[in-house]
């Protein structure tokens, strides 16, 4: 009975249609050739640096570049609130008026 068993799902494929395997292999092979023969400097692979890319992001957008610039407008007025509200609240708590 088919009405109670479930379909298995469709198998993954993945279909590369913008990178040609064949070229990238075929011309990493003539890179190795041209450097082992001393027509090309050799190439070394430098490792991955997130420094180098930090901050680029909020560089290209508006609204991250808004939000930088401005900085926090309640800081300093919010935290004197907030020490100042827990005093009184300590005060009235150890005095024990209510």
């Amino acid at each position: 009975m088919k009405l109670f068993s479930t379909r298995k799902p469709r198998g993954f494929r993945r279909v590369s249609i913008y990178t040609d395997e064949s070229r990238e292999r075929l011309q990493k092979l003539v890179d190795e050739v041209k450097r082992e023969q001393g027509e090309a400097p050799a190439q070394e692979e430098q490792p991955y640096d997130p420094d180098k890319f930090r901050g680029t992001f909020s560089n290209y957008t508006p609204r991250a570049q808004r939000h930088r610039e401005a900085g926090s407008k309640l800081g300093w007025p919010l935290i004197i609130l907030l020490i100042f509200a827990c005093i009184v609240m300590w005060r009235f708590l150890l005095s024990g008026t209510r």
